[in-house]
């Protein structure tokens, strides 16, 4: 197993970076004191941190001396001794709409008469928003049924949302920054990554298709994002890149790269039941091509900046990413193993994400206070 980053503490002991090793967690504050990450600049001060940031700040240099040094290290803490913690001290989030099987079926959903189910500018850019940095949480985290406003009986009317969703995604952890201003090249992209985590976009559906016209999505996806916690360097993962879909038309020039995406087998659970099983490989736009987009007006990016691939789904009904799509916004309850339906999330239910190479990112929904 490949080492995975994260932040994690102890009963009266204060948070510090470790790895997630087959068999438990090295302290690698610890190790860094014993002099066992020498290859790491200023290593007792960024492993000692309460998050990733420090480290990841120091560049792709250093991410691979110290991956070199921690798979010779042995786990000297049992996972079931820590409690992990959210990685990254999150920037700013950005979360894309990258899987073409799911925007058209969403497309599909909310305009059924529509003779294209694609927006007019999807095979251009990578379509995204902007989301709530402060509301991504670590997985284990429970997820409180949120309110809204929404259409209901003839009218607006403000409660508990009746359409929790989730979104199986990728979440791509940005290490060093770029300078404001200049665009970040799509050849570039990838040097400013750091890592992969799984990520649950959790999402109120009535609420969010009420306001999203002509804004687009406000609260009905900024109450929580749920991320594992820890974080799969990207270096482990680059052998698991196979070309992607062609696109048409070529994308402009600035965007013009060969599409290669991550070959990641990927499942969902719900209450023990796999409901779910799709691949990464069903993404039409690449990290490398979201990060030049999203740089291309001379945004910046910053260590801590995550970005969100957007719900991953595939051609066949059990490859669809969200219950959004599994149910049909509600035209198409699906059964669970204990003779159970459901077309949206109950309060008590527990949604597990799981992906290879990945850590799992779990969630039970429970229920909301205004009740």
């Amino acid at each position: 197993m490949n080492p995975r980053y994260g932040v994690f503490r102890r009963e009266g002991e204060p948070a510090r970076v470790g790895a997630l090793l087959e068999d438990g967690v090295v302290d690698l504050a610890a190790a860094a004191r014993a002099g066992k990450l020498a290859e790491v600049p200023d290593a007792e001060r960024v492993f000692s941190a309460a998050s990733l940031n420090p480290f990841m700040a120091l560049g792709r240099e250093a991410w691979s001396a110290g991956l070199e040094q921690v798979r010779d290290l042995d786990a000297s803490l049992p996972l079931a001794e820590v409690e992990p913690l959210l990685p990254i001290e999150v920037a700013d989030y950005v979360d894309f709409y990258s899987s073409r099987h799911h925007a058209e079926n969403a497309g599909r959903i909310f305009r059924p008469g529509a003779e294209e189910p694609l927006s007019p500018n999807w095979r251009s850019l990578p379509v995204g928003y902007h989301g709530r940095a402060g509301t991504v949480v670590p997985s284990g985290t429970p997820v409180v049924r949120p309110c809204g406003q929404f259409w209901g009986e003839g009218g607006p009317e403000h409660g508990p949302t009746r359409a929790l969703d989730i979104e199986l995604e990728l979440g791509f952890v940005i290490g060093t920054p770029s300078r404001h201003g200049e665009p970040v090249g799509v050849g570039e992209a990838l040097e400013h990554v750091f890592g992969l985590v799984l990520l649950n976009d959790w999402s109120a559906r009535d609420i969010q298709i009420w306001e999203t016209v002509p804004l687009g999505p406000f609260l009905g996806k900024s109450f929580a994002t749920s991320i594992g916690a820890w974080v799969a360097p990207l270096e482990t993962l680059v052998g698991r890149r196979v070309p992607g879909e062609r696109q048409e038309p070529p994308p402009l020039e600035y965007l013009r790269a060969e599409p290669l995406v991550f070959d990641l087998e990927l499942e969902v659970s719900l209450n023990g039941a796999t409901i779910v099983r799709t691949n990464a490989r069903h993404l039409y736009w690449t990290v490398e091509q979201q990060i030049a987009h999203l740089t291309a007006n001379g945004a910046s990016l910053r260590a801590g900046d995550l970005l969100g691939s957007g719900t991953i789904s595939g051609p066949e009904r059990e490859q669809r990413g969200c219950l959004l799509e599994l149910s049909w916004n509600g035209a198409e309850p699906f059964e669970l193993p204990d003779g159970s339906t459901r077309t949206y999330l109950e309060d008590g239910d527990e949604v597990v994400l799981r992906g290879e190479g990945l850590s799992e990112v779990r969630g039970v929904v429970q229920s909301s206070p205004n009740t």
